[in-house]
């Protein structure tokens, strides 16, 4: 049997950076929780789906290392959750898209400041975080120190961030080389050594206290699907793990839609 195909690394920091031309919509609203801004002062670019559909609950969608809020899935993700009347805030964590901030000072450790910073702003209401890749990884470091999120969704969710540094970009030299030979996704020394510093995730498991959704394809080959395997062995509050067949790392032709209705399913469970 041939081995399925992986996705191509080059592309997928290339789709990292496209963002995705759709037209604002009534149900857009991009300055419902007026400018925010993270620790550093910088300011978080946001949009918000059906933020009036209801006042007492909003998913927040964070995205992956090189992506932005207007990648085309993160969108289909927001608009399935906007049909459902799920308020959704969809954000590029600083140095991405167009959030103020450099690139080269993005981390794990800086985006995890920069959700709490979202958080803040969105006051006194239910929270649902989802996160994709290295965003699943802020998820679950925000969520096992911070009580406001109520529910946690990691897609695809990086767990062994020492592991995923190595394996993708250990050939490049910090604060030489790129990401997927990116020119615009420089590779710091900052974001290398945080990625060494955290080493893994997993053991954060046990400390998530929420209900907690993972979803994962099986044909990931950027962060594999033993990342969310192994969070799972340690993890104490019996999460939930949705496996897609054939899935890649962005959820890619079939397995959006299956991705979608699974999580807007769950979400709309959590809200009530």
């Amino acid at each position: 049997m041939a081995k399925p195909l992986g996705i191509d690394k080059r592309a997928l920091g290339q789709a990292h950076l496209k963002l995705a031309k759709r037209p604002v919509g009534w149900y857009l609203n991009r300055h419902m929780f007026g400018e925010i801004r993270n620790q550093q002062g910088e300011k978080i670019d946001y949009t918000v789906h059906a933020g009036e559909s209801r006042s007492d609950f909003i998913a927040i969608i964070g995205h992956g290392v090189t992506g932005n809020k207007d990648r085309p899935f993160i969108l289909a993700l927001a608009e399935g959750l906007e049909a459902a009347g799920v308020p959704t805030l969809r954000m590029s964590f600083t140095g991405n898209g167009d959030s103020e901030g450099q690139f080269v000072d993005c981390t794990i450790s800086k985006e995890t400041q920069d959700l709490g910073s979202v958080i803040d702003a969105v006051g006194e209401r239910k929270i649902c975080y989802i996160g994709h890749s290295m965003g699943g990884a802020v998820g679950v470091k925000r969520t096992s120190s911070d009580s406001r999120i109520d529910a946690l969704i990691s897609l695809a969710g990086m767990v062994h961030t020492q592991e995923f540094a190595q394996r993708e970009f250990g050939e490049e030299t910090p604060d030489e080389g790129c990401m997927w030979e990116e020119e615009s996704c420089p590779l710091s020394s900052t974001y290398m050594n945080d990625m060494a510093s955290l080493n893994s995730l997993a053991d954060l498991g046990a400390q998530i206290n929420v209900p907690w959704l993972l979803v994962h394809g099986t044909e990931d080959d950027v962060v594999p699907i033993v990342d969310s395997k192994d969070i799972i062995a340690k993890a104490t509050n019996a999460p939930e793990f949705f496996q897609i067949a054939g899935a890649d790392h962005v959820f890619s032709d079939d397995a959006l839609p299956a991705m979608v209705a699974k999580v807007v399913e769950w979400v709309k469970a959590q809200a009530g």
